[in-house]
Order: structure tokens, then C-alpha cells, then sequence
């Protein structure tokens, strides 16, 4: 198969990424734009050389019931590439997300029998991103990237961006010698924009630090630290977490990859001054941000490092973790010195359901079992699905 090859091709389950497999003459095509059961003619965009193809569904056949018409104007093959299911009711995206996590929880983490549901967060499928970046061509022009490609597609405006960004004003303006700009905001605080250059990045309009309501308090989420972009995630998430571990007066916790110190902050109140907390982040700004943040509880402190499995290896002794790792997972080490220490309970807080597969297979491998799962669909109209796995140690019968 070459680029630019046109193929009619049945339409199998979706698959981790944001597209579904079909095969043609024996070799995979791993095709966006399309719903599994479709008939759909496909026009390669990639060919790796080896077992299996990339292409989008330009022409369809034999449509699913699940298909809808994109919100969208700038959707679709060819188009910007920041959604992936534009073309997909959102009962059956999140079906979807939940098919995606249950199969890659069985293949990569041999855990075959975990049933998922992904939950629906308020506000719908649109108007909920709280945080947008977009990319800038060489002509000043504002837009989103094309799907696995560097060029800008120039835009109006996002249907997912939050009406408090008004993005469309940015996408207006021209910016000549930008690599980028971000725009943040929600109904609770002033938009910031920023623009990115070669040489850095500057504040165009705005406060130079953010405050975000979640957990009943408020926040400070500096430009550049991590904060959720949906506006009930961060609720929903520290919520979440705190029932499943259900922290004791007097427990020692740590919240490992703590960012702006959220989790740290809502377990330092469960587990009262008896207790303690240790936020450990590696982005000074996060640490900066969370040592204010968790300044009323002083028996919660904040570390910045990287976590690795010498670190944990030589932490304190607790009895509760958060596990909140970037997309890539904890990893084996990590995973492993976790299980050696005298921890009761992980709540592991994941973005992708490969690595939490993954690491849930080193931690079953050494005595530990998945005790509850929730997903959450945190980021409407993309494949991505926000996973929080409650994980014990075995108890002998």
C-alpha cells in the first residue's frame, strides 16, 4: 500500500488511539474517521513498511447507528487533529473509551475480567476544555495540527474550547514569529493568554498565577504547573481518590507526582495533624505552587525530586499512596519499591490505560490485586480516559 491508495474495507473494533482496525488482503489498516461495523472506502495516509497501514475513512458505505454529523466545521480526514470522535454520539464514546480500557487491561495487564464503565462528567461534550494550545504557521496564523503531521490547520474557533477562553479572538489575531500560544481560563477566574516563542514565553494578557476552586477550597495553579482541563475533573478525581483509599486520622500518606499538591491537600485534612503528608514533584513551579497550596496543613510537606524506585525505596514509612504518573506510567521500579514498603492501599490516578495495564501487571505480579476501577471521560470527543484503580495487597485465606 502506498499514500494516496484507495480501499473498501469492513471496519473492526476500535483500538488505543483513537482509531479502529480493519484488515485488507490480510494486513492491518488502522483507520480514523470510521465506527466499528462500518463499511467504509479508506485512503491510506501512511504505509510503515512492515505488518500494517494508517488511513482515514473519507467515504462511508455502510454507516453505524452511532454516527452523527461532527460538531465541528474543521473535523474530519484531512482536517484538525485534535478530536478523534466528532463523528460518534457521546453515549457511544464513552462505550468506546470503556472497550479500549477493558482490553488493554486484559492484554497488557492479564486481567481479563474487569468490567468498565466510563462516567459522564457535567457540562457534555462541548465548551469544556479549560486550557487550549495552539499551534502557529509560518504566515502568524493560530490553529491546531493535522493528525501526526507538523502542519497548522488555521481555525475559527474549537467546539470543545470553555466559552470563558474565546478562543476565537486569539484564532483572529495573527502572530508573527510564535511557535504557539496557550489560552487558560474558566468561569471562575480572568482568561490568560500567552504567547511562545524560540526563546521562551511571555505573558500577553492576564495574571501571571491562576487560582482554581476544587475540593471545596481554592488553589493556586501558576502558568506551566498541571491542572486538569476539564472543570469538574479536579473534583471528581480528588473525590474519587479519597473514597477509595478512605484515609484514617493519623495515617501517613504520600502523594508521588503531587503537581500543585491536590490530592496532598484534601488527604492532609482527612488524615488531621496526627497524620502526614509528603507531596513529592519534580517541576519547580508545581512545587512552588503546592508548597503555598498546602501551606495551612504543616504536618503535610512538599519534596521536589523525581520519582524512581530509589526514591521510594528511601521515602518515610506510610500507609496510603497516590500514584498520579505522566502518560509513560510509573514504570517496574517505581511499581516494585511501592510493594516492598508497608502501604495498605494505592490509588493510582492514570491518562492512559496501556501504562496503567502495564503497571498493574508488575503490582499483581508480586502479591498485589486490583480492588476497583472507575473511568471518568474527562476529555469528551478525544480517545483519552482519565482511570483511578483502587490496588491492596493479596490477604491470605
Amino acid at each position: 500500500m502506498t499514500p494516496g491508495d484507495l480501499l473498501e474495507v469492513e471496519v473492526g473494533p476500535v483500538a488505543h488511539g483513537g482509531h479502529c482496525v480493519a484488515r485488507h488482503e490480510g494486513r492491518v489498516v488502522f483507520v480514523r474517521h470510521a465506527l466499528p461495523g462500518e463499511l467504509v472506502r479508506v485512503r491510506i495516509t501512511d504505509d510503515s513498511g512492515g505488518s500494517y497501514s494508517r488511513g482515514d475513512a473519507v467515504e462511508i458505505l455502510r454507516a453505524s447507528p452511532d454516527r452523527v454529523a461532527p460538531p465541528c466545521p474543521w473535523s474530519g480526514p484531512g482536517r484538525c487533529g485534535g478530536c478523534d470522535f466528532q463523528h460518534v454520539s457521546a453515549a457511544a464514546q464513552r462505550a468506546l473509551k470503556a472497550f479500549v480500557v477493558s482490553e488493554q487491561l486484559a492484554r497488557l495487564g492479564g486481567l481479563p475480567d474487569v468490567e468498565v464503565v466510563v462516567e459522564e462528567l457535567p457540562g457534555g461534550p462541548l465548551g469544556w476544555r479549560t486550557r487550549m494550545q495552539f499551534a502557529v504557521d509560518r504566515r502568524g496564523r493560530a490553529g491546531l495540527r493535522r493528525h501526526r503531521s507538523h502542519s497548522v490547520v488555521p481555525i475559527g474557533d474549537c467546539p470543545i474550547a470553555h466559552p470563558s477562553l474565546d478562543s476565537p479572538s486569539v484564532l483572529a489575531r495573527r502572530w508573527p514569529g510564535a511557535r504557539g500560544v496557550e489560552i487558560s481560563g474558566s468561569s471562575d477566574r480572568p482568561r490568560s493568554v500567552r504567547r511562545h516563542g524560540q526563546w521562551g514565553s511571555s505573558r500577553v494578557e492576564g495574571p501571571p498565577a491562576g487560582r482554581e476552586r476544587a475540593a471545596g477550597r481554592d488553589w493556586q495553579v501558576s502558568a506551566g504547573a498541571f491542572w486538569q482541563v476539564h472543570p469538574a475533573a479536579a473534583d471528581v478525581l480528588s473525590a474519587c481518590v479519597l473514597d477509595m483509599l478512605a484515609p484514617q486520622p493519623g495515617e501517613r500518606c504520600v502523594d508521588l507526582y503531587g503537581g500543585v499538591g491536590l490530592y496532598a491537600g484534601v488527604l492532609a485534612e482527612a488524615v488531621g495533624a496526627a497524620g502526614s503528608v509528603l507531596c513529592v514533584e519534580s517541576d519547580a513551579v508545581a512545587v512552588a505552587d503546592a508548597a503555598i497550596n498546602l501551606a495551612s496543613t504543616p504536618w503535610a510537606a512538599v519534596r521536589r525530586a523525581a520519582v524512581d524506585g530509589a526514591l521510594v525505596a528511601e521515602l518515610p514509612a506510610y500507609d496510603l499512596v497516590v500514584l498520579d504518573p505522566p502518560r509513560s506510567g510509573a514504570g517496574r521500579a517505581v511499581c516494585e519499591a511501592l510493594a516492598g514498603g508497608p502501604v495498605r492501599a494505592i490509588a493510582y490516578v492514570a491518562c492512559d490505560p496501556a501504562a496503567l495495564a502495564r503497571d498493574l501487571r508488575t503490582l499483581t505480579a508480586i502479591g498485589w490485586r486490583l480492588v476497583r476501577l472507575r473511568a471518568f471521560d474527562l476529555f469528551p470527543m478525544t480517545h483519552h480516559v482519565e482511570c483511578v484503580a483502587l490496588i491492596e495487597k493479596e490477604t491470605s485465606s
